[in-house]
């Protein structure tokens, strides 16, 4: 039964096959066309190609690799103030100027690295019919070198120092009203050397966090007359020049553009002495600068400190400057 079914349909479609098969082979006279084959545009050649070897010389960059990264910052702030002497809203003249130099060098070579930072402040404030007084007075150099352990922790050793550039007061006045100077601090009295090495975690660029183990840090008071106008000495001995205390030491640095042109800074130092751990001397510096333009900066800076060896009582002061900068390189 299916293969006369097969067949049947056989039939019925052959003659539709035969038709298609005529029309697809109608012949075609080409004596009269004008049929042209196109030229091959490749050229052609016989034969064999033999290859000549080319001599090139090398190429020699006159380059060098720099591991150093640098940066130098300058500012200058300037406030002044004058009034009639018939001005009824009250005031006294006044002039204040203050310099900062910072400067930044990093090196980094493969699992090593060394950072050197200085920082120079120093200015004054003048009010009519009274004494100058300082607004800020700072030298700190701190240099640390380290090695690589892991991906976020390092093996370090540092050693920075700090003093100021000159005399510091505190002021009173007498019974008849003028101000009176009281010596406090002067140019190495105090300065402070600190070593120390340990180990640094380091997650990021903008955040660190060192531990220092094995710290010593030496005190120096070089004017040994000092205690008789301030009688703490910071802690060095009446009549000594210097004091060395072995402690642990804890650095935390965070410094990161926290906003489009502003830049937050600050680091704080614990400090605990191994002969007396209920001895702790804490520090913090905050420091947030706003750039206005490419020469104008704003900036507000705070410290606080609370170190046993010069009050009994947290010690505290806050800048606020709107001035210039200049930064190299640009």
């Amino acid at each position: 039964m299916k293969n006369l079914l097969l067949a049947f349909l056989i039939v019925i479609a052959l003659p539709f096959y035969v038709c298609a098969q005529e029309i697809d082979t109608i012949p075609i006279s080409t004596k009269d066309l004008d049929i042209r084959l196109k030229r091959s545009p490749l050229p052609s050649r016989m034969g064999t190609i033999q290859f000549q070897p080319v001599t090139l010389a090398p190429a020699l960059v006159n380059a060098k690799v720099n591991y150093w990264k640098t940066r130098t910052s300058v500012g200058i702030n300037i406030n002044q103030a004058a009034f009639s002497d018939n001005w009824n809203g009250g005031g006294v003249n006044s002039l204040a100027i203050g310099g900062l130099i910072n400067y930044k060098a990093e090196y980094s070579k493969e699992s090593y690295s060394y950072v050197s930072e200085v920082i120079l402040q120093y200015g004054k404030v003048k009010n009519k019919s009274q004494l100058q007084k300082k607004t800020t007075d700072r030298i700190y150099w701190d240099n640390k070198a380290a090695v690589q352990l892991s991906k976020n922790w390092y093996f370090f050793g540092s050693m920075n120092f700090e003093s100021q550039f000159d005399k510091g007061f505190s002021y009173s006045r007498d019974a008849q009203g003028n101000e009176k100077e009281n010596l406090l601090s002067k140019f190495m009295s105090p300065g402070y050397l600190t070593e120390s090495i340990g180990f640094e975690y380091k997650p990021n660029k903008f955040f660190s966090t060192r531990i220092g183990t094995g710290t010593a840090r030496q005190t120096f008071v070089l004017d040994t007359a000092l205690y008789r106008t301030n009688s703490k000495n910071f802690g060095v001995e009446p009549g000594k020049r210097f004091r060395n205390e072995l402690a642990f030491q804890v650095v935390s640095s965070y410094e990161k553009e926290i906003f489009q042109n502003i830049m937050l800074k600050t680091r704080y130092n614990m400090f605990i002495p191994y002969d007396n751990f209920g001895h702790i001397d804490h520090r913090l510096d905050v420091n947030i600068a706003a750039k206005v333009n490419r020469y104008i900066n704003v900036s507000i800076t705070g410290v606080g400190i609370y170190d046993r060896d010069t009050d009994l009582k947290i010690q505290g002061s806050q800048t606020l400057a709107l001035g210039l900068i200049f930064a190299f390189p640009r």
